[in-house]
C-alpha cells in the first residue's frame, strides 16, 4: 500500500467517525432503578437529557433512597451508551481492535 492510499483511508475513517458521533448524540438510552420508579435519559454523547421520578418517591421521607436510584438509574443509562456507542464503532471497524478508536467509549 503506498502512503497516499492509507491517507486516504485514514480521512475516510476520520469522516466516519465524525459522522458516527453526531449520530449518536442524536440517540438516546433510558436507565431506571427502582422498578422503573427513576429513569434517566441520556444521548450518545454520555449527557444527562431528564431524570423522571414517581410522585409517590417524592412524598417519601427517605431522601437517601431517592438519591441512591437516581445514581443507579443514572448509571444504568450511561452504560447503555456506552454499549450503544461500542456497537457503532465496530461497525466502523470492521470488529477490528484499533487501538485509540475502540476506547473512545469505554
Amino acid at each position: 500500500m503506498d502512503m497516499n492510499s492509507i491517507m486516504q483511508q485514514a480521512q475516510q475513517m476520520q469522516a466516519k467517525m465524525a459522522t458516527i458521533q453526531e449520530e449518536l448524540q442524536k440517540k438516546k438510552e433510558t436507565g431506571s432503578a427502582g422498578g422503573g420508579m427513576v429513569t434517566v435519559t441520556a444521548n450518545g454523547r454520555s449527557e444527562i437529557l431528564s431524570i423522571s421520578i414517581e410522585d409517590n418517591l417524592l412524598s417519601a421521607d427517605d431522601k437517601e433512597m431517592l438519591q441512591d436510584l437516581i445514581a443507579a438509574a443514572t448509571n444504568d443509562a450511561l452504560r447503555k451508551v456506552k454499549e450503544m456507542g461500542k456497537a457503532e464503532m465496530s461497525k466502523l471497524t470492521g470488529g477490528m481492535n484499533i487501538p485509540g478508536v475502540s476506547n473512545l467509549f469505554s
